[in-house]
């Protein structure tokens, strides 16, 4: 067999990402292969035809220069490189080229801008006035009941966010039988793919039963197992009477439209996002317990210092 190209090796290492990792991840490992064909082809090589073997641990060091010199921001950077540490442990795992991962780590490390860290930007009170609205949300006396379902799904959905921590992408890909509705907690695939135990509060869980009881109908009629269907459903025209996922743009879309109906301020609404949930989780963690082992541990963090960054935002 002819020896790989570059190309198919690329081709390759994006598809076993696609199969392992988050659409938002894979996009941004996309983008960071397209940016390292772009400079393989302004280097000489010709990536249709060169076996991937041409590629050196050098090859990736000169490729972080050129990031650096195209003044991308120090976070664009980072993710671009980390999309090129995982090509190369393909090369070296699936292709068994002789490279040494430790040097290509040495070599972009050395070029590697320092990220510099940003205090969670959200605002407490503005949230505390959107869980209020939901607390307080009931669904018009219409007698539509796609518009029940939306009403009491939504309500369900910023009390999840806000009291479990959840990553937008994790909520939407819930599905009842990662729920232990005794324990009130749920097994979900994070960040990584790395397995997490996730616990919610009474309210969010109160509020998903009432939900999902509101939602029985649909779930008994659908052909999949009731253990599969999501937890959070689409209840738009296009769905119908089937229950379909929502995807992580309708999810911030809800957030979006219960922001503004409950803050009555564009602006103000345009800042509460899923991601801010996540922040006010963390924050009311690390203040209620003072505990940063216990907030990190329940944010999921791979690292302390991130948990940190929540201390500033205390007096």
């Amino acid at each position: 067999l002819p020896p790989i190209t570059i190309a198919d090796a690329i081709q390759d290492y994006l598809a076993q990402v696609e199969l392992t990792r988050s659409r938002r991840t894979f996009r941004t490992y996309q983008t960071g292969m397209n940016q390292l064909r772009s400079f393989l082809s302004l280097s000489g090589f010709n990536i249709d035809k060169d076996a991937a073997a041409a590629l050196l641990e050098q090859t990736a060091a000169d490729f972080a220069l050129a990031l650096l010199e195209q003044h991308y921001s120090a976070a664009t950077i980072n993710l671009y490189l980390t999309s090129l540490t995982g090509f190369y442990e393909y090369l070296i795992l699936e292709l068994s080229l002789p490279l040494d991962m430790n040097r290509v780590r040495r070599l972009l490390k050395s070029r590697t801008p320092r990220v510099k860290r940003r205090l969670p930007q959200f605002s407490w009170e503005d949230i505390e006035t959107v869980l209020a609205y939901c607390q307080s949300l009931q669904p018009a006396a219409t007698g539509d009941q796609r518009l029940i379902l939306r009403t009491k799904r939504d309500r369900a959905i910023i009390l999840t966010l806000a009291d479990t921590g959840l990553r937008v992408h994790e909520a939407c890909n819930l599905v009842r039988g990662d729920v232990d509705w005794n324990r009130h907690t749920a097994l979900v695939i994070g960040k990584g793919s790395k397995d997490a135990l996730v616990r919610f509060s009474n309210r969010a869980i109160i509020a998903i039963q009432a939900y999902l009881s509101a939602r029985s109908l649909l779930d008994i009629h659908s052909a999949k197992p009731g253990a599969s269907l999501p937890v959070f459903a689409r209840h738009d025209r296009g769905a119908g009477k089937r229950v379909l996922s929502l995807s992580t743009f309708s999810m911030e879309k809800i957030v979006s439209e219960i922001a503004l109906q409950a803050l009555q301020d564009e602006e103000k609404a345009a800042r509460i996002t899923p991601h801010a949930f996540r922040h006010y989780f963390v924050t009311r963690v690390v203040k209620t317990t003072n505990n940063i082992k216990a907030a990190q541990e329940l944010a999921r963090h791979e690292s302390i210092t991130t948990t940190e960054i929540y201390t500033h935002l205390l007096d």
